[in-house]
């Protein structure tokens, strides 16, 4: 009778466990569909509570999460790129004739002191100055290759802070951490990361490793809204913004098979965290 009402303890426990995992493979099921529905291929799943056949399949998906993330933010960057060459081409096109008659109308002894001059003059300056902020965005189009070499993070970090001063830098790094970079490169991308946040109003910067180089300020957090589109070029929320710098450190690290984001949750203390994964 003890055996028996042992077997049958042994069972239902087994049939409780068998249905909690089956629970906990359906939620993760569900938060893998929710992902892909919102595009957040970032999501990983821990792979703890699993059996080996389980943790491998969990593993690879996270594995492949991160490559579709790369993959799509490489496609956005060409995409970007594409969009900006054919732009600039058209508008430089339609921009260069009318900046060189009006310069050789401005030169014309008959156009001097005339009435026409301050109109003629203002149509050149108008187009010399579009073509020259056109061709500022030129830079989105013609990266130089990356000459990676392992990088020294705290290095790097380093040579940026006497450009601002007036921060509280925070540099939670050492020497062992390192990272194959173009250095160049990935000193311009962290020089705009910070150029930005001290033009958004933030006092304190925290550079640290966490799954990637995180680099946080305090500065005042960004709404959902703009979040979506900060890596968008030509997108700004500031007066005299170019909408530039974020989209071309993107396309930097997109370049050496890295990629930045802007992290979901900021580390504790910080309103604002970007990613370098």
């Amino acid at each position: 009778m003890l055996v028996g009402f042992s077997i049958l303890v042994l069972a239902v426990a087994c049939i409780i466990g068998f249905y909690r995992h089956q629970k906990l493979l359906q939620e993760r099921a569900h938060l893998l569909r929710e992902a892909v529905r919102n595009r957040d291929f970032a999501l990983r799943l821990p792979v703890r509570g699993l059996f080996f056949g389980e943790r491998a399949l969990q593993q690879t998906l996270n594995d492949l999460s991160g490559d579709i993330n790369r993959l799509m933010a490489q496609n956005e960057v060409e995409s970007w790129q594409r969009l900006t060459r054919v732009l600039t081409h058209e508008i430089m096109n339609a921009t260069a004739p009318i900046s060189s008659i009006s310069q050789a109308y401005l030169g014309n002894p008959k156009i001097k002191g005339t009435v026409y001059e301050e109109g003629i003059r203002a149509i050149y300056e108008t187009s010399s100055g579009l073509s020259a902020f056109v061709d500022s965005y030129r830079k989105l189009t013609d990266l130089q290759e990356p000459e990676c070499t392992e990088v020294v993070l705290s290095e790097t970090v380093q040579t940026l802070r006497p450009l601002f001063p007036h921060l509280d830098w925070q540099i939670r790094l050492d020497a062992s951490q390192r990272m194959t970079a173009d250095g160049n490169m990935l000193r311009q991308v962290l020089m705009n990361i910070v150029k930005n946040a001290a033009e958004a109003g933030a006092r304190r910067l925290d550079i640290r490793w966490d799954k990637g180089l995180c680099v946080s300020n305090d500065g005042p957090p960004i709404p959902a809204d703009v979040a979506r589109d900060i890596f968008v070029p030509f997108f700004t929320t500031k007066r005299t913004g170019s909408g530039i710098g974020l989209a071309l450190s993107r396309m930097l690290m997109v370049k050496q098979g890295r990629s930045l984001v802007l992290a979901e949750r900021p580390i504790a203390g910080y309103h604002v965290t970007f990613v370098i994964q």
